[in-house]
């Protein structure tokens, strides 16, 4: 009989077996993810499935390696949604722009950009700054089903409302209108919004970055890291970010004390840090 979600309970042995196998088996490291996260999603993706248990999952990996890809689209959970945080926005587009902007070229790195909403919305501060003609926007994610529609910039009718209200609350005199082309079931992004950005799949936890980045956003991503991964994770960050550059992480993030030598908190309302340029 299949096990409903709540009662399928997934040890740390399991775990860790499958986590170990998959490193081995497919090059994916998903040994640190934080293993409450982790076993939530796979629960989710067992229930999905109807595979009954971690062994039925591991069975029909085994029969099919391109399941991997696609079953990493239900362990990653893409939370996001267009002006998230509207004081967050506000901030960017009064304090950080006006101190990176200036320069011939800007450079954004969006790390873990999920369906997209976050790379137009910072699409739509750059072009309300008359910055987003000299923009270079890099988006990535590990899912490529999320890259894919984030590609697409084309979302369903029924989060319209929550984005034309957020929009609003970021900037109450603006026309969210003007961003966006309505069809009967969907909306899509203006094409201008899309043509600075450039879509890669990238895996945080394993390839590296020979790129710099003027801002950095990684929002609500490492959550699902334990301590050691996330350090990992922002000795990249740190290494990939101008000297004068800007570190954006989401509200719920919380990051490993002896990250503050990597980074100083410029504004704690909203997340926001700048680089240490004494670490080494």
């Amino acid at each position: 009989m299949l096990q409903k979600p709540g009662r399928l309970q997934i040890t740390d042995e399991e775990l860790n077996a499958f986590t170990t196998a998959v490193k081995t088996r497919f090059g994916l490291d998903f040994t640190r993810y934080e293993q409450k996260s982790l076993k939530r999603g796979l629960v989710r993706l067992i229930s999905k499935k109807d595979l009954e248990s971690m062994l039925g999952l591991w069975a029909q990996m085994l029969r099919d390696k391109s399941l991997i890809i696609s079953y990493i689209d239900e362990l990653l959970v893409n939370l996001t949604e267009f002006f998230r945080n509207y004081d967050l926005w506000q901030k960017i587009k009064e304090d950080v722009l006006k101190q990176v902007g200036y320069q011939n070229e800007l450079t954004i790195w969006h790390a873990g950009c999920s369906t997209g909403e976050e790379i137009y919305t910072m699409g739509i501060v750059l072009k309300e700054r008359f910055l987003l003609h000299k923009s270079r926007i890099l988006a990535t994610d590990l899912s490529t089903k999320a890259l894919a529609q984030a590609k697409a910039g084309r979302y369903n009718n029924i989060i319209w409302d929550k984005c034309a209200k957020s929009y609003a609350l970021y900037n109450p005199e603006g026309n969210v209108d003007r961003y966006f082309s309505k069809q009967e079931q969907s909306f899509e992004v203006i094409k201008q919004l899309k043509k600075h950005v450039r879509f890669e799949r990238h895996n945080l936890v394993q390839d590296e970055m020979g790129e710099r980045f003027k801002i950095i956003f990684c929002r609500n991503v490492m959550l699902y890291f334990d301590r050691v991964l996330k350090m990992k994770v922002l000795k990249l960050f740190y290494d990939a970010l101008a000297d004068d550059g800007f570190f954006i992480i989401g509200y719920y993030d919380m990051l490993p004390y002896k990250s503050k030598e990597m980074f100083t908190l410029h504004c704690s309302k909203t997340r926001i840090y700048r680089k240490n340029l004494n670490y080494k």
